[in-house]
């Protein structure tokens, strides 16, 4: 699948760009707007698309003095189809969201991240997945292997796209914010959230737990309330 333009999947014509423009929006676009907004095709290829389209009456057009604004109907009987394949990244995370709060043994945080997450890449571009489990559960554990191998089975059955997973405990985390790992910036960087707090919540506890709390340390002694030592003299001075 292409997360930049899902819809392009069913639709690879400019007419896939222009509908998912038009299905994201809630106000009236010129045609500049819309070109500008797909990113794809000429200002005079986008027109044509939004004429042949409005003939069918999935498009309404309305005059604003000398420019031609256009907004999908709603109404007609296609319009649920055309939003549904534009918003396809926005079912994708509700399918894995709703997959991973079935598992046995719950992620502490589970996240797209990378190109899926932002909306970028091509038909070929890998499936980013973030997945913290907690310390009490061991890296080889089955159970949760399992889970973890359903579900980048589940992704590519899905999305027909490659899937690459980053799977690590909560100290194994920590560990690497420490170490300032170059990966942590991916992970932070725009994710989709599917399970858990955000990391930087997840970090924030775990180092609260790491950090001594002064206040349950025993009090040092006031010297100033001790009675001064007698002065030491020589033998024989």
């Amino acid at each position: 699948m292409d997360f930049s333009t899902p819809i392009s999947t069913v639709v690879p014509s400019l007419d896939g760009p222009v509908l998912q423009v038009l299905a994201r929006s809630d106000r009236m676009l010129s045609g500049r707007q819309v070109h500008a907004e797909a990113g794809a095709g000429s200002v005079a290829g986008v027109r044509l698309v939004l004429q042949r389209l409005a003939s069918t009456g999935l498009v309404h057009v309305d005059e604003a003095g000398s420019s031609l604004l256009y907004s999908l109907n709603r109404a007609h009987l296609a319009a649920q189809a055309v939003e549904l394949l534009a918003n396809l990244r926005a079912t994708f995370a509700d399918t894995l969201s709703a997959n991973i709060g079935a598992w046995r043994i719950p992620p502490l945080h589970a996240s797209l991240y990378g190109a899926a997450a932002r909306g970028e890449g091509e038909l070929t571009s890998e499936v980013s997945l973030l997945l913290i489990r907690s310390d009490e559960i061991a890296a080889g554990n089955f159970l949760w292997e399992e889970q973890v191998g359903g579900l980048m089975s589940d992704i590519v059955e899905l999305t027909g796209n490659p899937v690459d997973v980053d799977e690590l405990s909560l100290r194994d985390l920590a560990n690497h914010h420490h170490a300032a790992v170059p990966v942590i910036q991916d992970w932070l960087d725009q994710p989709t959230i599917l399970a858990g707090p955000p990391l930087q919540v997840l970090l924030a506890a775990r180092a609260s737990v790491e950090r001594p709390i002064l206040a349950d340390l025993p009090l040092l002694p006031n010297l100033a309330n001790f009675p001064a030592l007698p002065a030491l003299t020589r033998a024989g001075g």
